[in-house]
This record gives C-alpha cells, structure tokens and sequence, in this order.
C-alpha cells in the first residue's frame, strides 16, 4: 500500500505531503488546480521520464519521495530478489539537480530500471495511455494470460524453453545446409586445430604453477641475495647474528634462574623463542638448497610457457579455455568427416523438437479458448455492472500457423457490440475513450482477485462519462476498493462521493508565484466540496443538501458491499 507521497519543487507545487489510506482515495480540484502534477510527480518518483520545465522555476532541485508498506510476504520477498534490504516499507526516492537525477531505496542508490521493476511488484497506474493500449492486441493476450496465470504460467515457462530449443536447432541446420563449399576448409583446419592443441599436452592449472616457478627463477638472484642475509642476520655462525645473541642470553638467565620464580617464566619465554628462531633459521637454509637449478630446467619451463601463451593467443585466454576449444573443434570435425549422417540426425532433432513445440501450442492454445470464454462472460456482467446494458462481448483466440514465439502462436482480440442488434467488431473499431476507460476498470474489477498490485491509480477513468453510468462507475471503484488501494483523480461528484479518503487539490496565488496545495478534506470539508462539482459557481443550500444526500447514499452503498 502507498502510506505517503512527498513532493518538492515539482511544477506549479513548491512542497506537498499526501498520508494515503487503505480503500478508495478521491482527488478533486479546479481544472488547472494541478491534479496531473501529483500523478506526473508518482511516475516521475517511479523512474518515469521528466521535461526539464516540470522542475520549479529558481528551484535548486526537484524531489519526488513514496513511501509503500508490503502488504504480503509474497510482495516482501519479490523486493528483497532485486537486492533492497527491506523490513516493514519501501522508501522510493528520485531527486533531480541540474538536470540529472539520483534515485535510492531506502537509502541506496539505484538505477531507473530497478525502480520500474520496483514499481510493478507495488503499483498499478491506469490512465489515458493505459486505456488506449486495449486498442492493440498483444494487451488482450495479456489480459488473458493474466486471468488464466494459475494454468497457464508452468506451461509457458516449458514453451519458451522448446520454442528457444527449436530455433536453435532451426540456425544450426541452416547454416549447415548452406556450407558445403567449404566444408573440406573447415574440416582441415578443424584438424590443424585439434592437433596443435593435443600435442602440447596441456595438464589444467599448469600455467599457473610454471608462471610462479618462471618468476622466482627470473628473479633469482635478487633472492638468494636477500635470502642470504636473512640467513647471516639470524643464524649462529656469526657473533652479531640473532641466533648467537640469544643463545649468549640464555646462557646467562639460565645461571640465575633458580634464584627468582619470575626469571624461571621469562627463562622458559625466552627457550621458546630461541626454538623458534632455530626452525625459522633451518626453513631458511631449505629454501636456499632448493632455490638451485640448473640452466636446462629454467629453458625447458620458458619453452613450456612460450608453448601455453602461443595457444592462449589463438585459443582462449587459460589453458581450460583452451582445452574447451579443442573439444568444441573435435566435435565439429566429427560432424564434418560424416556430415550426411550429421546432417540426417540434425534434420531429425530439428523436426521432434518442432513436434513438441506445436504439441505445447496446442495445450496453450486449449487453455486459452477454455478461459476466453469464462472471461468473456465475467466481462459481460462487470461491463452491465457499468452501464453497458445491450452490449455483447466475446474474445477470439485464432491460431497463427506460421508464426513462432516463446509465447505460442496464438492472436487474442476482444469483439464486442455496445447496441442492440449490431454484430461484435473488435473492440479498437467500436468503442470511444470514455467507452474504453470502463472497459479497463471491468478488466480491472474481474482481475481484482487475481492482481498481486495492491495499489491501483486511476486517471481519467471518468472521461466521457455522466449521469447514472458515472454512478456506476463509482460503485465499481468501491467494490475495487475492498481488496486494494484504490487512487482516483475524479470531477464526477458520484465518485468523489464514494471517497473512503478525500484530498483538495488547488491553486493559490500570491504576488508572483502560483503554487499547488493539496489537503485532506473532514466529512464536512468533503460534502462542501461535492457541493462544488455538483452546482458549479454557486452553491445553494439546495445544492447542499444534494451532496450531503450523495454522500449518505454513497455510505450506505459502500456498507452493502462490505456485507
């Protein structure tokens, strides 16, 4: 649920807060009061694209802030899969400053494509563009898919992998069918290849071991020299080395010793100490025994890494890289020494893999045609909800032959008729903006259940529209409302009046400066407002009473649906 919107220095608003509620929240205001600025400034604060006027004139910056609280386990754990540490809420911040925006979550900078992802797990925003979508197909594939998700999800997730698995084996034969000529080429180098590679005899990690050996051999001399006066500095063969000094040392303690428990502790420290510089000393002297070798073994580990390097050049960047490579080339040679037999198999596969994939077609298609029509007939009765009283509605699933997706090869349009008497047309060739706008909010109303988005924005669900479809529209909203966060900018009275939450929006302006505010409105408050969308410039007593009324009505209304 979004529980709060900040806003700075955004238009015509210097600074706004909005502490959203559960249910149905109503936005209403003059027109030019600036109720487009609090959606723009929630898509703006989602990653959405921002002119550079939208910024406050004189401003420094310009900050867009959201706050959401996850309202399921299922929500909490999508966020924490892109990598937000997140408890009980999502702070969504997106700032801009001379042009350039930072966005974070919950403190931490993120990109504008986290923050779409982000968006689509908490909220759902319908406006103008959204109801002109329904004029192409592919959102009808969608809607359906969405409805029928439950079956239909699995099932997809084995399509995409066959369909990627088709088309794979589909180049792979095509390309061979279309080598020939060269084939004899390949083959040969293929071969050159494969025996380069075998004959060097490569053992995996050598490269490393020979690089460390290579460079302490390289560097042999600068070595023994300073390994050499290690040994001198802490040996016993001389009267300045550390070993002779502390022997001198223990010599000494151990004569007074037993005079002083105390000198018995620091005896025993210092035999400790002279253990270990005694084993330091003879590692020492190891080291430098096997620091010898001879000139032949420092060519032959030279000649061994030049031989690596030459293939790493040519075939890849370690020596299991290169190994890789050559099994790759001797697979290819197989191929190419029997490449009708090859070719046969290949055209094979191709073919099974293409029989499966349609077999998947076909159950995606089933379910789909199955579904179409139960929702079909839900949208009958949320489209009547709506005012659409003779209309009919069908949804056509038509299978395309020729064409290949990860998706199926189905086109999914809907039909519909809104007069008695004329047959079902697709939906794009029928119906008007306002006509599409109700269409969305049935869509909507028969996905409720199935919708993860707790939080759905409304804009312009009322265009076109009035009288006693509004009303209906309005309860629809309400209905929604029961299971979601419902956010609708409104200049319908019948929908204000449903409000579970009303927020003014005006504009107010003083000497140079025009600014946007936005308040919530007491009952009072709200009816004074209905009052206003009701009668206009002048308000009666009488337009007063009819909103007072409107919102009792609208009370009782909402208290059946909660039953």
């Amino acid at each position: 649920m979004l529980t709060n919107l900040h806003v700075k220095n955004l238009a015509l608003i210097e600074e706004a807060e909005i502490d959203f509620k559960p249910g149905l929240n109503i936005l209403t205001g003059e027109t030019g009061a600036g109720k487009s600025i609090i959606i723009d400034s929630v898509l703006f604060a989602l990653g959405g694209k921002l002119s550079k006027d939208f910024v406050r004139d004189q401003a420094d910056y310009a900050l867009a802030e959201l706050i959401f609280v996850p309202d399921t386990e299922k929500q909490l754990q999508a966020v924490r899969n892109l990598e937000i540490p997140v408890e009980d809420e999502v702070i969504m911040q997106r700032k801009i400053v001379n042009g350039r925006s930072v966005s974070r979550v919950n403190g931490e900078v993120v990109t504008a494509g986290v923050l779409q992802e982000l968006a689509s797990i908490l909220i759902d925003i319908h406006g103008q563009y959204e109801h002109q979508s329904l004029l192409q197909k592919k959102k009808h594939m969608q809607v359906l898919d969405e409805f029928c998700t439950s079956e239909l999800k699995p099932l997809l997730g084995k399509v995409s992998e066959q369909y990627h698995l088709y088309m794979e084996l589909e180049q792979e034969l095509k390309n061979a069918e279309t080598t020939d000529d060269n084939r004899d080429k390949e083959a040969a180098l293929a071969q050159f290849e494969t025996n380069e590679i075998r004959q060097a005899q490569l053992k995996t990690g050598e490269d490393a071991e020979l690089e460390i050996s290579y460079r302490k051999m390289v560097n042999a001399k600068k070595i023994m020299e300073g390994i050499n006066a290690v040994h001198y500095s802490t040996g016993y063969e001389s009267e300045n080395g550390a070993g002779e000094s502390i022997g001198r040392a223990l010599r000494e303690i151990k004569n007074v010793a037993g005079y002083d428990e105390e000198l018995e502790s620091m005896l025993q420290e210092l035999s400790e100490i002279d253990d270990l510089l005694n084993d330091f000393n003879r590692h020492v002297s190891d080291y430098l025994s096997d620091m010898e070798f001879g000139d032949d073994e420092f060519r032959q580990i030279e000649e061994r890494l030049n031989t690596i390097n030459h293939l790493k050049d040519k075939y890849g960047n370690s020596v299991e890289e290169i190994m890789k490579y050559c099994e790759e080339q001797e697979e290819k040679l197989e191929k190419l020494l029997d490449y009708d037999t090859y070719l046969q198999e290949l055209r094979l596969r191709t073919s099974h893999a293409k029989e499966e994939l349609l077999k998947l077609y076909d159950q995606v298609t089933a379910i789909r045609s199955q579904n179409a029509v139960i929702l079909a007939d839900r949208m009958k009765e949320a489209l009547s909800d709506l005012n659409f009283l003779d209309s009919r509605f069908s949804i056509e699933v038509r299978v395309l032959p020729d064409y290949y997706s990860a998706a199926g090869h189905n086109e999914v349009e809907f039909m519909i008729s809104t007069n008695p008497g004329e047959r079902v047309k697709p939906l794009g060739e029928v119906a008007s903006g306002g006509e599409m706008s109700r269409i969305m909010l049935a869509i909507k109303t028969v996905l409720a259940d199935k919708d993860e988005t707790s939080t759905l924005i409304f804009d312009e669900i009322d265009a076109g529209i009035s009288g006693r479809t509004a009303q209906k529209v309005s309860e629809k909203l309400a209905l929604l409302a029961g299971n979601h966060q419902v956010i609708c900018i409104t200049h319908l009275p019948q929908i204000a009046a449903m409000a579970d939450a009303h927020y003014e929006i005006t504009k107010q302006t003083t000497g140079e400066h025009t600014l946007t505010k936005v308040h919530e409105l007491s009952e009072e408050s709200a009816v004074q407002e209905l009052a206003r969308l009701l009668g206009g410039a002048e308000i009666t007593n009488t337009v007063l009473q009819n909103a007072a009324e409107m919102k009792e009505l609208a009370t009782a209304k909402k208290k059946m649906f909660e039953k």
